[in-house]
């Protein structure tokens, strides 16, 4: 045997015998993940996860899927229905989504919509003027500004300035709207606007709809301490608005939201069981329960719930939000994390086996 040949041989053992204690370690790569108390239950898998919508929503959703493809009516039709019955929550929410999915793609079918429905469309107008806020948080990105390039923020900015003019023409073409606001709260956070002009912003939304709970969570955003407020302004505000709202409006969530916000990356797992944040979910599942079916943000305050009462030990209670939540998973808390399907998925675990240990 030559000596390359005796060289080949023991590269070849070394390697197998690698690949042997690899598999004796990790296990084979083709073995399927194990199955999770979830997933036994009845819930589905990780891959199974929506991360861009927190409920279903089929209206939309094929709305979404023709504006993938270039498709503008579907996206009409639904926004020209929500004017026509002025639901403002619905409307918004559909404004903001059809606006991150321009942000995404190249946005050719928000400028064919453009240029057949013309300059004086409200619909097409709110659209275009969440696009607009969404790609210019996406061109900052979510991290910290000290960990965000100068182009990042040169670019950011740029685009946010552009927000102000389509949000006030939006709001020219359909005065009863509040969804020009909401992105208008959005554009105060990155624009730095002083609180007097967010005030006068959030007298304009309320005016129009005072219990409206896609700018009660814009608004609380800002008055955080990591954009123009503190956990003080925050907590004040959060405070103040759910203590108005009639039941049913879900702003009873608010606290809690505030909360994490400012404790929860530090909190201890005693924190959670407070009596005072055990008081505040169990308001906010009072008021989910007076909620109209249809409200379209009934789930985002689920998947707050699910989170929330998984870490008080509630399991049960937990269990029974994911399963009305599970398969959309764009909301708070997970989407705040660069997976938000694995965290969601970890602490529907905990909750699963909480709840079968009982």
């Amino acid at each position: 045997m030559s000596v390359e040949i005796a060289r080949v041989v023991v590269l070849v053992l070394a390697v197998a015998v690698g690949v042997v204690v690899y598999r004796r370690v990790a296990g084979p790569s083709e073995r399927p993940p194990s199955t999770g108390a979830a997933e036994e239950l009845g819930l589905l898998p990780r891959s199974r996860q929506n991360t861009l919508l927190s409920a279903p929503a089929p209206a939309l959703e094929r709305a979404l899927a023709a504006a993938a493809h270039g498709g503008w009516e579907p996206a009409a039709r639904l926004m020209a229905a929500t004017r026509e019955d002025r639901d403002w929550p619905l409307r918004c929410a559909h404004a903001r989504a059809l606006g991150d999915a321009a942000a995404e793609g190249d946005g050719a079918w928000l400028e064919t919509w453009t240029h057949v429905a013309g300059p004086d469309d409200p619909d097409v107008a709110v659209v275009r003027a969440h696009a607009t806020v969404s790609v210019a948080w996406r061109l900052r990105g979510a991290a910290y500004a000290k960990d965000t390039s100068r182009e990042q923020i040169a670019g950011f900015h740029r685009t946010l300035a552009q927000a102000p003019a389509e949000i006030e023409c939006a709001a020219e073409l359909n005065p009863a709207d509040p969804t020009p606001y909401v992105a208008e709260l959005h554009t105060a956070r990155g624009l730095n606007y002083p609180h007097a002009r967010v005030h006068r912003i959030w007298a304009e939304v309320t005016a129009r709809d005072p219990y409206h709970f896609d700018a009660h969570t814009s608004a609380l955003q800002y008055w955080c301490a990591k954009w123009h407020g503190s956990a003080e302004l925050a907590e004040s505000f959060a405070r103040s608005a759910a203590a108005a709202a009639p039941a049913g409006s879900l702003l009873a969530v608010l606290p809690l939201v505030a909360w994490w916000e400012h404790h929860d990356a530090g909190a201890k797992a005693a924190d959670f069981r407070s009596p005072r944040l055990v008081a505040l979910v169990d308001a906010a599942l009072a008021d989910v329960a007076a909620a109209p079916p249809g409200h379209p943000r009934v789930a985002t305050v689920r998947h707050v719930l699910a989170y929330f009462l998984t870490r008080q030990g509630r399991h049960e209670a937990a269990l029974e939000q994911f399963r009305l939540v599970d398969g959309h998973i764009g909301a708070f808390p997970w989407a705040y994390h660069a997976d938000p399907a694995g965290v969601y998925c970890h602490w529907r675990e905990e909750a699963a086996k909480g709840a079968g240990r009982r």
